[in-house]
């Protein structure tokens, strides 16, 4: 490591974590504006989630893509365009008067955070040396957590004092500051490059994913047995398998598949997938509930939200001291137990709930999202070599926003589902007078997030006791 690069790694570390905490606060902050946006723009509440689902698509399509193009142009300068082409997108959303040129300004927006996120852990896992990384690393894992978490409460507070432009906007000079002191300070990287881009491999990913997660987000709109829906579906599938085919066969492929091989990579993996999957299906029943059942303002709601992510930094940074000392396996166990632990308690929540019901059982969830993401993160990232931190990065990236489209699919295809059953018609949006049936409906969708982050749980359970007869 270089005396400048020695010198300034926190402060990278600060550039990574603020380019990493816009770029997932803003797949979550629109979560609360959606209502008000849906009537400035005049879109129906069905469709103006594609505000949301977009932007996780288009990144989900393309991060592997910038993972695999750091590793061999980069690292910095795949993180300096995406942070330059996400600055970008976030002016052109806050400047947009019409849902078609929002979506398109959330597109751009979304390959730009693609670059930054499929980036950010290499550069900080090169930076730094080893007996800091587990620390540096577990950081950036919490300012994924908290971008994530934090987006509701903030986008309430924002819509309940200014306009929902100022959501995207607030981006802007944050990201010029960014920009400006990552070509300043960030590590140059003049390296050879090493292979060349699986061109193939990554028009096959993007064919696996992007029609698969416009399927997820629309099915509820048309049914899952709508013939585009089940051609989305084919589609994704198909590709899918020929991609995992190809790549089995290049020399230089898009997706190390040999990576998979090591159980505690694919665990951890597995596990940060359903983390996400069940929290973000919180993340979308929450606002609803509080704003439409509990008929609390848009500023209340944002700052009930808060709770979560509060106390989410407060335990993060303990979390990732503790896993130097008792190793991170046994903490992301009891993180798991404790999100799911919370889960069903949410599920009790109804008309008569108190805040103090709210603040213990999101308060339990916290706790173990705190417990669990820095230790997962810090696992990942050390079970893979140096010349493949970029993909391992953005492996990770696309398994979280794989989590954040599936929880908000299934917990928006569950919610209403159970809403229409329970009303006798088929409902897509909370109906007036009958918070019986969103609660029934809610209910449902949180046990079944409990009992999804349950199972992996179990399965860290299971490699623990494994494990355990080796260290005696």
């Amino acid at each position: 490591m270089d005396k400048a690069k020695d010198s300034n790694r926190w402060i990278i570390l600060i550039i990574v974590i603020m380019s990493t905490f816009m770029a997932t606060l803003d797949g979550s902050i629109v979560n609360v504006a959606l209502p008000k946006m849906a009537e400035v723009l005049n879109v129906t509440t069905s469709n103006i989630q594609l505000v949301v689902t977009s932007y996780l698509i288009i990144i989900a399509g393309t991060v592997l893509i910038f993972g695999r193009l750091g590793d061999i142009l980069g690292k910095t300068k795949m993180f300096k365009f995406g942070l330059g082409l996400f600055t970008l997108g976030s002016l052109l959303c806050g400047i947009s008067g019409s849902f078609l040129l929002l979506i398109i300004a959330r597109v751009v927006q979304a390959i730009g955070a693609a670059g930054t996120m499929a980036n950010s852990q290499g550069i900080v896992t090169e930076v730094f040396p080893a007996n800091e990384r587990g620390k540096a690393l577990g950081l950036t894992g919490t300012a994924v957590a908290l971008g994530s978490l934090v987006g509701p409460g903030l986008g309430g507070l924002i819509v309940g004092t200014s306009k929902w432009e100022f959501i995207f906007l607030i981006n802007v000079p944050i990201g010029l500051i960014s920009l400006y002191y990552s070509f300043k300070i960030l590590p140059k990287g003049h390296k050879a490059a090493r292979g060349k881009l699986d061109g193939l491999g990554s028009i096959l990913f993007m064919f696996s994913i992007i029609p698969l997660f416009v399927a997820l987000g629309q099915g509820l709109n048309r049914g899952f047995t709508d013939p585009f829906i089940l051609f989305g579906f084919i589609v994704a599938a198909t590709s899918f398998v020929v991609f995992i085919l190809v790549e089995r066969k290049r020399e230089a492929p898009l997706l190390q598949l040999k990576m998979f091989e090591n159980k505690l990579f694919s665990l951890s993996i597995f596990c940060g997938f359903i983390t996400f999957v069940a929290i973000f299906c919180s993340n979308i029943i929450q606002p609803f509930y509080l704003q439409n059942v509990m008929a609390y303002t848009p500023q209340q709601t944002g700052l009930i939200l808060m709770i979560y992510p509060l106390i989410l930094t407060v335990v993060a940074p303990i979390s990732g001291s503790l896993s130097d000392k008792i190793g991170s396996e046994i903490l992301t166990f009891i993180g798991l137990v404790l999100i799911s632990i919370g889960l069903l308690f949410m599920s009790t929540l109804n008309e008569n709930s108190t805040i103090l019901h709210l603040v213990l059982f999101s308060g339990t969830m916290s706790v173990g999202m705190g417990l669990f993401q820095s230790p997962n993160n810090s696992l990942v990232m050390s079970t893979v070599e140096k010349d493949k931190l970029g993909i391992a990065g953005s492996i990770n990236a696309l398994i979280r926003n794989l989590g954040m489209v599936c929880g908000i699919a299934l917990a928006t295809t569950l919610l209403y589902g159970r809403m229409s059953a329970k009303i006798g018609y088929r409902v897509t949006d909370f109906v007036v007078g009958r918070n019986d049936a969103f609660l029934y409906g809610m209910k449902t969708v949180y046990i079944t997030a409990a009992i999804i982050c349950a199972a992996g749980t179990i399965l860290t359970l299971i490699r623990l006791l494994r494990k355990q007869p080796k260290t005696n």
